[in-house]
């Protein structure tokens, strides 16, 4: 069967040193995933590694999806890589390593029983790719090599206080309206469903349904699974 899927451009490879320098990064790894053939592609705009993209670079990002699917040529075949002894070999490689890793997974009692285990995996990975920039053993243009001291800042993207003010104004008129004892009850609905085993997701639709926030629901679940401290799990 075919796999359908979306692809997005990598954030974290977003520099915020030289950020033009992140339009061509942004442009590689569209082509990169038009190639490995995703069907949906979501390209970042190059200054959001400093704040939310402005109109101008979120204009450019859907322009660079445009100038690769109309004048790369790679629409003209359904897989323009196809037979590539190398780039099959990476494929192969991958999905090796990838099929280790879920038996490990397994081994350990499955992905829930692995929480822990894939956290740490994570931040393991974020502290080697750290310490390979800081090192000069990985090249990131602009931030270990071809630096430039002055180097002339761009225009971000900067919220208008006056929403800010609009959204707790709505916020506040949407709790005064709404029936907070109904509010109440699907709330403790949630924190029983989060005590037991019960499938979280109707309790949470209710609440929401019965115009609880997001933050509501979600400080229940804080209040009930506590929140994740790498340095603390790493005490034990």
């Amino acid at each position: 069967m075919a796999l359908r899927f979306h692809a997005q451009t990598g954030g974290s490879t977003l520099t915020a040193q030289q950020p033009r320098n992140n339009v061509v990064r942004v442009a590689l790894q569209v082509l990169s995933a038009a190639l490995g053939g995703a069907q949906s592609i979501h390209s970042n705009g190059f200054d959001e590694a400093l704040a939310l993209p402005t109109e101008e670079s979120a204009k450019l990002a859907l322009r660079t999806q445009q100038v690769i699917a109309a004048e790369s040529g790679i629409r003209d075949t359904v897989d323009p890589l196809g037979g590539s002894y190398y780039l099959e070999s990476l494929t192969a490689e991958l999905e090796e390593r990838a099929r280790a890793l879920i038996a490990q997974i397994d081994a350990r009692g499955g992905a829930v029983e692995c929480i822990e285990f894939m956290r740490e995996a994570i931040g393991d990975a974020a502290f080697r790719h750290h310490e390979e920039v800081t090192s000069g053993e990985r090249v990131v243009i602009g931030v270990n090599t071809h630096r430039e001291d002055d180097e002339q800042p761009v225009s971000i993207h900067r919220i208008d206080p006056a929403i800010e003010t609009d959204q707790v104004e709505r916020l506040r008129r949407l709790r005064a309206a709404r029936n907070a004892s109904e509010v109440n009850a699907r709330l403790s609905d949630v924190r029983i469903a989060a005590r037991g085993t019960a499938n979280l997701l109707p309790p949470m639709r209710e609440a929401l349904r019965a115009r609880a926030t997001v933050g509501e629901v979600c400080g229940v679940l804080r209040e009930e699974y506590g929140e994740y401290d790498k340095v603390l799990a790493a005490r034990g």
